[in-house]
């Protein structure tokens, strides 16, 4: 009985939801919720019910069965990416609103295949500035919406802003859907805010939104940095022998220093002294500002060349796998940084900062985090930000734990590595 009530309970908590399947940390935490309270039912039982069951059998069921269905999740997940980015398990999807955020939205959908979406058609009252600024053909106006739905035999239909003026026009569109399978999604004026921090509550008829106040302030508390210390204790052991012959190598390489020591600004615009193993050639700073400067493309403050000339041939692989950044855990037992947070920057980055820009270095930078997770220095400088700062407001635990296991496999792939 034991293995049917955990699947109705999985259920139950939403665990098998379409619309948690895929991305986000929901789905696990619904599958967590329902195995701990099964664990829990299941003990309360045996013991009021007398039943003589090996504490051994429950022990192991639990503590191995636990992590092995949330494997399973992830390795499901995984294979669903995959399938997707492939063409496979996708759906046919429809974008109401206006030209400029239909022209958003539909970037970053296809931005980001893995969610499965396929845009076959948009509504929108400015049919002609869509039709010219974007290879997505317009089936109608938003008010048409099940006239569009059948033609385009669509699975979702997204509403973006500018496809209603007010609640009521939204209403009477959802009404036409009402006996279709078709699903209705809404995108929000919010944005960069995490769901975790919101609560929506109906009023008099009107569904408020209560957003709790960004995260910064509990990324600086002690749980956080206990579980910095902690962390780096054991990664700088579990790393030290790929360190050390990296360091080997890096000195038969051309003799010169092994570490690399770099100011950069730290929590509250404190300097600190970052380690990296060396990855270019000694003099790399004057050869940049001598010869390279306008070599740079970046599109931002940051300075980034894909086929750098001034990196070893050690460096090449150093940097691919991010072994380089390794001794950075020791700036983290120190307290310099973080295993997560906004990437650290150099003083003169700082310096070009904008203002909301600063919110940055409300929290201390990280070994790895959203940016390094999402592709690296792929990203545009605008991209770098948003994370940052998206970080920086929703900070979480559980999104730390995320972002660490997300960079295991941005490691591996080595995706934006230069």
């Amino acid at each position: 009985m034991i293995v049917p009530i955990w699947l109705i309970l999985i259920a139950a908590f939403g665990g098998y939801q379409r619309k948690q399947l895929g991305s986000g940390t929901a789905e696990y935490r619904r599958v967590l919720n329902a195995s701990l309270l099964t664990a829990g039912l299941l003990g309360i039982s045996a013991y009021l019910l007398q039943y003589p069951m090996s504490r051994a059998y429950y022990f192991i069921l639990f503590v191995i069965g636990v992590p092995l269905v949330l494997i399973e999740r992830y390795a499901m997940r995984r294979f669903l990416h995959w399938s997707r980015r492939h063409g496979r398990y996708s759906k046919r999807v429809l974008i109401a609103g206006d030209c400029l955020h239909i022209s958003d939205l539909v970037t970053i959908l296809d931005r980001e295949p893995w969610l499965g979406f396929d845009i076959v058609g948009l509504l929108t009252t400015e049919a002609r500035a869509c039709a010219v600024n974007l290879n997505v053909p317009v089936v109608g106006t938003p008010e048409r919406v099940l006239d569009a739905v059948h033609a385009a035999r669509a699975d979702t239909v997204i509403f973006a802003e500018g496809a209603y003026s007010r609640g009521r026009d939204f209403n009477r569109m959802a009404r036409q859907l009402e006996d279709e399978k078709a699903e209705l999604v809404v995108v929000p004026t919010l944005t960069d805010v995490s769901t975790t921090r919101m609560a929506v509550r109906p009023v008099a008829g009107i569904p408020l939104v209560y957003i709790d106040k960004p995260q910064a302030k509990r990324a600086t508390t002690w749980l956080k940095r206990s579980f910095d210390i902690v962390g780096s204790l054991l990664l700088i052991i579990a790393t030290s022998p790929f360190v050390l012959a990296a360091a080997v190598a890096i000195k038969l390489d051309d003799g010169g220093p092994v570490l690399f020591r770099q100011d950069r600004v730290g929590m509250k615009g404190k300097s600190f002294k970052c380690f990296k193993l060396r990855s270019m050639v000694v003099d790399a700073e004057a050869i940049k500002a001598q010869m390279l400067m306008d070599r740079n493309e970046s599109d931002g403050v940051l300075f980034k060349m894909k086929d750098d000339p001034r990196v070893t041939r050690v460096g090449r692989f150093t940097r691919k796998y991010s072994i380089d950044e390794l001794p950075q855990f020791i700036n983290v037992l120190r307290g310099d940084m973080s295993l997560v947070g906004p990437r650290p920057a150099l003083a003169k980055e700082v310096a070009e900062y904008k203002t909301h820009v600063l919110r940055r270095l409300d929290v201390r930078p990280g070994v790895t985090g959203l940016w390094q997770v999402s592709g690296r220095s792929d990203l545009s400088w605008d991209d770098t930000v948003r994370l940052d700062l998206y970080y920086v407001d929703n900070w979480s635990m559980i999104q730390d734990i995320t972002i660490l296991l997300r960079t295991v496999k941005a490691i591996f792939s080595s995706s934006g590595a230069y």
